[in-house]
């Protein structure tokens, strides 16, 4: 399909993750996104290891975005502590280089709760989740939501931060809570590769945001090998198709939602 110069974004990745990809697939990858029209990406924090993993990774790249995140399943009774304090610690640090304009960092993500193995503390989720949206607020800025089997809670937690933006990352739940993000908040949703093999239910194109979630989750026609930010365009392909409208348009809202949730800059 053709898009017209219009640029696509992958709003959610995890490029920089040397578990997954090499230094040379990270290039390689980089230049093919490029190649396919996806100009910008955000690496997308787990852990706060990771996450400056993901700083390193965007301030070496002009088009490279990251974000700042401890993941609801790094949140157990023995660390929580721990992961609090030295999370809250960087909060005046981080919000320094950002007034300085030294640091790419767009948002605070992937955060939020996540209650499919029973295992999971979800006291430890909770506390962990409303220090990080606590994070959010301080430094004003938006926040990548990890939920799973856990809207519930998610939804009576997000309601004592009124003002927060943010982005539900790969919804996967059902047409009912879907409504609820839609209706109750301003939250974009993440749209990615298992949309192209799944029933689940879509938002509408003024709330959608495309992301790859690489290396998870490869869409149609790559299924079965690793995923890339490339893949953002067939995503969007797809996209085209079942809503019935063209190329462009999917690129241009698309890419308009994550510049305003982002507050991105043009590319270089």
């Amino acid at each position: 399909m053709c898009y017209n110069g219009i640029m696509l974004i992958d709003s959610h990745c995890h490029l920089h993750d040397r578990q997954f990809f090499s230094d040379d697939q990270a290039e390689k990858m980089l230049e093919n996104a490029a190649k396919n029209g996806v100009k910008q990406i955000i690496c997308i924090g787990t852990d706060p290891v990771d996450s400056l993993a993901a700083r390193d990774f965007a301030e070496s790249h002009p088009n490279v975005f990251w974000t700042y995140g401890i993941h609801p399943e790094e949140a157990k009774g023995e660390n929580i502590e721990s992961l609090s304090e030295k999370t809250l610690r960087r909060a005046e640090r981080l919000a320094q280089r950002i007034d300085s304009g030294a640091s790419k960092l767009v948002a605070i993500g992937e955060v939020g709760l996540d209650y499919h193995q029973s295992s999971h503390d979800r006291k430890a989720q909770i506390r962990l989740f409303e220090e990080m949206l606590e994070f959010a607020r301080q430094l004003e800025l938006p926040v990548s939501f990890h939920v799973r089997d856990a809207f519930d809670d998610f939804f009576a937690v997000v309601q004592n931060f009124p003002r927060q933006t943010g982005v539900v990352h790969s919804f996967t739940d059902n047409k009912k809570n879907l409504k609820k993000v839609l209706e109750n908040t301003d939250f974009f949703v993440g749209v990615n590769g298992l949309a192209t093999y799944s029933t689940l239910p879509l938002p509408p194109l003024e709330r959608i945001l495309l992301e790859t979630d690489a290396p998870f989750l490869t869409p149609v026609p790559f299924r079965g090998i690793i995923n890339e930010p490339a893949y953002i365009k067939n995503i969007a392909d797809w996209l085209s198709t079942k809503l019935g409208v063209s190329p462009e348009t999917i690129a241009k809202e698309t890419t308009k939602n994550v510049k305003r949730l982002f507050r991105l800059p043009d590319p270089l």
